[in-house]
């Protein structure tokens, strides 16, 4: 998965996937996680290096990215379970794992190309489309809930935190005055409102599109993203078996702050290792097939073994 990096494309192409089986270490017989499996890209790989009988688990709340999950996955039978939930709820699945803990689990916190390429999706400001951005359609938040019925004192918050946009307070009087017009509707509204709000001088030598960081902002608040993330990363471990390994990929730097922040706190805990201490990161040639995954970092962390200790 990745972000929007303001350059269209047809093929999803997960990112950092030899890192991803180099630190997991895929092996027969295990149990796997994957808690975003997305198109089924990692997922794929993680099954072909557990041959011939390694299980993953995968969620998704997207319930469109699991139907195509599905297809992509169908060749491994029942070696493969895939479920339509947030990954902050794998706890309450324990049965599914056969009474086992995981010998790797694989977060990425990134947007599929299926949300971004497709309009009515609403994730991308290159499309016009609804306000949506809703990962699950059950729930009832949506993008343009939140622009035109959320107060500005909370739209700040969530441009300003969410999003880090220094020009939240600018863009959010913008949208205040748009919307007691009239509702703003669509992706295109909100970014011709949103670039209108950005200092031409300021637009001119920002090297992502202005709008940006309003609609990051925007997905993770519809979605409860940095919520469901401290939420799992608080009952990861127990997941895990002995020197079992979590690695997560995360796209922006509020998601690899909270990452790097709760390994750092587990191992003070002594409960394992963090065998990154600085992320890892595309090579050049990753990141030229594929300019999405250039912000991408991944993080992992090892649980500590019977008797060992964290280093």
């Amino acid at each position: 998965m990745s972000q929007d990096s303001g350059a269209p494309d047809n093929l999803h192409q997960s990112v950092l996937v030899s890192e991803v089986l180099e630190w997991l270490r895929p092996c027969a017989g295990k149990v796997y996680i994957d808690g975003t499996v997305g198109l089924g890209g990692h997922a794929a790989r993680i099954l072909e290096s557990s041959a011939p009988d390694g299980r993953l688990i995968g969620f998704d709340k997207d319930e469109e990215a699991l139907s195509e999950a599905h297809r992509v996955l169908s060749r491994f039978g029942e070696r493969a379970m895939l479920i339509h939930d947030d990954f902050k709820n794998i706890p309450l699945y324990r049965e599914a794992m056969g009474g086992k803990k995981a010998h790797g689990i694989l977060l990425d916190l990134g947007v599929s190309s299926l949300q971004l390429n497709k309009a009515e999706r609403g994730f991308s400001f290159l499309r016009q489309g609804p306000l949506d951005m809703r990962m699950d359609r059950r729930s009832a938040l949506t993008a343009k809930e939140i622009v035109n019925r959320f107060p500005p004192e909370r739209l700040l918050e969530i441009l300003w935190t969410f999003g880090e946009e220094r020009f939240a307070r600018r863009i959010v009087s913008r949208i205040v005055e748009a919307r007691s017009k009239k509702p703003i509707e669509s992706t295109g509204e909100l970014e011709a409102i949103v670039r209108k709000a950005v200092p031409a001088r300021i637009r001119a030598g920002r090297r992502i599109h202005p709008a940006t960081r309003t609609f990051q902002a925007l997905r993770i608040a519809a979605n409860g993203e940095m919520t469901s993330l401290a939420a799992f990363l608080t009952e990861a471990p127990d997941l895990l078996e002995e020197e079992g390994r979590l690695a997560i990929l995360s796209f922006h730097s509020l998601e690899d702050r909270a990452v790097k922040m709760a390994f750092r706190e587990l191992r003070r805990q002594k409960a394992g290792r963090v065998l990154t201490p600085k992320p890892l990161s595309p090579s050049p040639e990753e990141t030229g097939s594929n300019p999405r995954s250039r912000s991408a970092k991944l993080r992992v962390f090892e649980k500590m073994s019977e008797g060992g200790g964290a280093a």
